[in-house]
């Protein structure tokens, strides 16, 4: 990627706007254009599901270039203990979590609403 004056006495790598290291360096989450996509903007939704019988919470809205859902997924598995996989680009958590989920999602920044029933 080309810099700022590039070719110049000048010349400064491309930074970030928000946290200002090299964009080559920078860990601020990005969807899939690479534009910034904070928790703040990602509107999620939470919801409960029944499959065979059982109870299966789902997190859903989140981007996934954006949010990293397998770190996500493996806080809340270790923190309600529980299982739980990512399919479609969904977070799937066994059992109904969803306040627990709820709190947790609040808490790291993201606008996180209940959905369904």
């Amino acid at each position: 990627m080309a810099g700022l004056f590039d070719g110049t006495s000048l010349q400064r790598p491309v930074t970030c706007e928000r946290c200002g290291v090299p964009l080559e360096r920078c860990t601020c989450p990005r969807n899939a254009a690479g534009t910034l996509t904070p928790p703040q903007l990602q509107a999620a939704r939470v919801r409960r599901e029944k499959r065979r019988g059982k109870l299966v919470t789902v997190i859903s809205g989140l981007d996934p270039s954006a949010t990293d859902l397998t770190g996500l997924l493996k806080e809340l598995r270790t923190t309600l203990g529980t299982g739980g996989t990512i399919a479609d680009n969904e977070i799937e958590v066994q059992g109904d979590h969803r306040e627990k989920i709820l709190a947790r999602l609040v808490a790291k920044g993201y606008p996180a609403k209940a959905s369904g029933g």
